[in-house]
């Protein structure tokens, strides 16, 4: 896979770093992650994959670890020793200036932790998640820990009048259809956006779940692709799909929904060319596809395609009015009695 320079040279910037830095909900995750399972970490070797600013090599390695390879490809790593040496851990954590791929599998000793704050918009965007895979291939214990293990995408219908109400009136002037035409433009370019929780229409669906300990690097390259059928829980505009990702750690979770406190991800929104007016138990139903792009891989091109609920196939049961779940609801409710 060719990796960009351009990736890792963005990285250099010390206001990203304090972006994330400030995000309470990651920071509190990652350092709860750490910190609630010292038994995992005592006298182990830990591998921190895209260190940043060294910060979870340093909770590593302050929670027990034996050994740290702290791996960085920017110009960051420099920065990262500097930090090391002022907290005095430079016995403990061993700086590698270098990109993973291209570290030498007998260069280091085998790690029983690979750590790692690689998710992007919507999970998968800036595609580092292929690095961790190499990493665990390469470098984790048979028996070893992946710190997150498992992460999921979840969808939900939304409406995102910060996407369309502006363009209804601008100065008493109508211009629905240079809204329209715009958000046709950038459908496959969803928007990064924090979406109140009052504007989901439905209950989410899981889009793509990754238990990052067995799956491959072909299996992402193409994710999702599946129908989702939702039925609307209340009426409302639908205007587009809402996006969002949970990931695992043993005992704790990062959820970067609308229902918690905001993270510097937000929420990702595949915004529909055109409003419609919806009702409480309506269903809707799309294929969401997300597909790595050949030119640039550590980008992924995003498909929605809209599809008439009449032809997808309902969860069972499905609380939408068509007759076949009203059918199935009761066929269900009169066999639970029986």
């Amino acid at each position: 896979m060719e990796i960009s320079e351009d990736y890792f040279d963005s990285y250099e910037e010390i206001d990203v770093h304090r972006l994330m830095l400030n995000d309470v909900p990651r920071m509190e995750a990652y350092k709860n992650a750490i910190f609630n399972n010292k038994h995992l970490f005592e006298n182990k070797i830990v591998m921190d994959v895209g260190a940043g600013t060294g910060i979870l090599s340093i909770f590593c390695a302050k929670n027990g670890a034996k050994k740290v390879y702290s791996v960085e490809a920017s110009g960051l790593s420099k920065m990262i020793t500097k930090v090391i040496a002022e907290n005095e851990l430079t016995d403990k954590i061993q700086v590698i200036e270098n990109k993973l791929e291209n570290i030498e599998v007998d260069s280091i000793e085998p790690v029983d932790i690979i750590i790692s704050e690689w998710m992007g918009f919507y999970l998968l965007h800036e595609g580092m998640l292929n690095t961790i895979l190499i990493a665990r291939d390469r470098f984790l214990k048979k028996d070893g820990q992946l710190f997150p293990s498992v992460a999921t995408i979840h969808a939900a219908p939304c409406q995102v009048p910060e996407l369309f109400d502006f363009w209804d009136n601008v100065y008493d002037v109508k211009m629905t259809c240079v809204g329209e035409g715009l958000r046709q433009g950038k459908s496959s370019k969803p928007e990064v956006m924090l979406v109140d929780k009052n504007n989901l229409l439905g209950d989410s669906k899981v889009l793509a779940w990754i238990d990052i300990a067995t799956i491959t690097a072909d299996e992402i390259d193409v994710v999702g692709g599946q129908e989702l059928v939702f039925s609307c829980n209340k009426n409302g505009k639908y205007q587009g799909i809402c996006l969002w990702f949970d990931v695992e750690f043993p005992g704790c979770e990062l959820s970067t929904s609308p229902f918690n406190k905001p993270t510097h991800w937000k929420q990702t929104v595949i915004a529909l060319p055109q409003s419609h007016d919806v009702e409480a138990n309506e269903p809707v139903a799309v294929k969401i596809t997300m597909k790595k792009d050949q030119l640039k891989p550590r980008w992924y091109n995003l498909e929605l395609e809209v599809i008439d609920p009449d032809d997808a196939e309902h969860d069972i049961p499905c609380n939408c009015y068509m007759t076949k779940c009203i059918v199935s609801r009761e066929f269900i409710k009169q066999h639970d009695n029986c």
